[in-house]
């Protein structure tokens, strides 16, 4: 979209918003080239002066980031990846946020091995090698753990998109389809849940059905084209796409195949859903639609008033993101937003909206509707259901308020 074409857009999508403020976005061009900077005058570094790149030195804040205080020990806590830093769906390996329970093992792929057994006719004990060895597929899907958001249940925390919305990440994993894997063993009638381990030091479990491992779950062993960083799971890692981010197991060592549930730890004391009325409900595995706007945050308020391009994420578990829609008065009045290609299942959904500031107070947000029709809702309806204890699942509608300054906070509406 060219300049012309941007200014004139965004007027017209904004409508009586877009009164006073700057016009132009940019300095007018000056009629000679700007001087040569002193990087310009002299020869750079060569080629293997950084065998393994790294990002630029004024980059250096672009990093995960984790609350000390909101677990007992790092070991089992969790990193926030930087949303408002990306560019784009795909999470940089790097900055793809963090979960551990019993920390990060460091495993020799040499000695891994991956088994199946349980209720199948040819149980398997497998090498990387022999991994390596299955067709491969790639696919690109989100994870987000069930606890992003959560901070936000009973009011506004954590002035940050990073802290608030950060345990989401991307990328485009590479394994083979776990079908593949059940269809070398051979399942029995009998079984209908699988449960599946990781080699850390928790031993970090999850009872999963057998129809959702059957469907597109993979089994991977390489991360934006590169192995699997330790954090994420090297050298082997389960993906269960649209599912929350706990049973996306790590260091997978076992799949055991079985009749029933296993009602393990992380599924009766851990990740339920807690209910007003002291029940909790369990296996509630689907990250429903959200979205998140990136753009302005607190973390990168605005400039003065002006042209600026309204920025964000929106995701689902259902499948694809149908339509995002962006308000900049808090839900009153609601603009459709452009859906930015690649538009993939299970996957982060770039969106962006036009918006001439005037300088006024303003309470920008977001809701995603997925191609289920499903339509992400406001906190006072998930509370209406759940009541403000819980911890997992917070899908809600978020709201910057943008003061005169140019400032961003982060607010709830009743």
């Amino acid at each position: 979209m060219g300049r012309r074409s941007f200014l004139g857009l965004g007027a017209a999508l904004t409508g009586s918003l877009a009164v006073g403020g700057k016009t132009a976005i940019a300095d007018p061009a000056p009629e000679s080239p700007p001087a040569d900077a002193p990087w310009s005058q002299s020869i750079g570094a060569g080629v293997v002066e950084r065998p393994y790149g790294r990002p630029a030195d004024t980059e250096a804040s672009v990093i995960r980031r984790n609350v000390p205080w909101l677990t007992a020990s790092a070991e089992s806590s969790v990193s926030f990846s930087p949303l408002q830093d990306l560019h784009g769906i795909i999470t940089p390996n790097g900055l793809f946020f963090e979960r551990h329970h019993a920390g990060r093992p460091d495993i020799d792929p040499a000695q891994h091995k991956f088994m199946i057994h349980g209720l199948v006719e040819r149980p398997l004990l497998l090498s990387m090698k022999d991994i390596l060895r299955f067709p491969s597929v790639s696919r690109i899907h989100f994870i987000e753990c069930p606890a992003n958001g959560g901070m936000n249940w009973r009011a506004a925390q954590m002035n940050s998109l990073q802290f608030s919305h950060g345990m989401v990440s991307c990328a485009e994993w590479t394994g083979v389809k776990l079908s593949t894997l059940l269809e070398e063993v051979g399942l029995k009638k009998e079984a209908k849940w699988a449960m599946v381990e990781g080699a850390d030091g928790a031993h970090m479990n999850r009872s999963l059905p057998l129809d959702k491992c059957l469907d597109d779950c993979l089994v991977v062993y390489a991360q934006n084209g590169e192995a699997l960083r330790p954090e994420q799971g090297y050298p082997l890692r389960l993906v269960v796409p649209g599912w929350e981010g706990n049973v996306n197991i790590k260091w997978l060592r076992r799949i055991k195949l079985g009749e029933k549930p296993w009602h393990t730890r992380e599924e009766t004391s851990k990740y339920t859903d807690l209910m007003p009325d002291g029940t909790s409900r369990g296996f509630t595995w689907l990250i429903d639609a959200k979205s998140v706007v990136t753009f302005p945050c607190p973390e990168k308020p605005l400039d003065g008033p002006g042209i600026y391009e309204i920025r964000g994420l929106a995701w689902t578990g259902n499948g694809k993101v149908k339509r995002v829609d962006v308000s900049m008065d808090g839900g009153v009045n609601w603009h459709t937003a452009r859906l930015h290609e690649p538009v993939l299942s299970k996957a982060l959904t770039r969106f962006s909206l036009p918006w001439r500031w005037d300088g006024r107070p303003a309470l920008v947000a977001s809701r995603v509707i997925d191609e289920t029709g499903y339509v992400q809702p406001t906190i006072a309806q998930l509370r209406a259901q759940r009541g403000s204890n819980s911890v997992y699942h917070n899908n809600s509608i978020q709201t910057w308020q943008v003061k005169p300054d140019g400032s961003v906070f982060n607010v709830q509406l009743a």
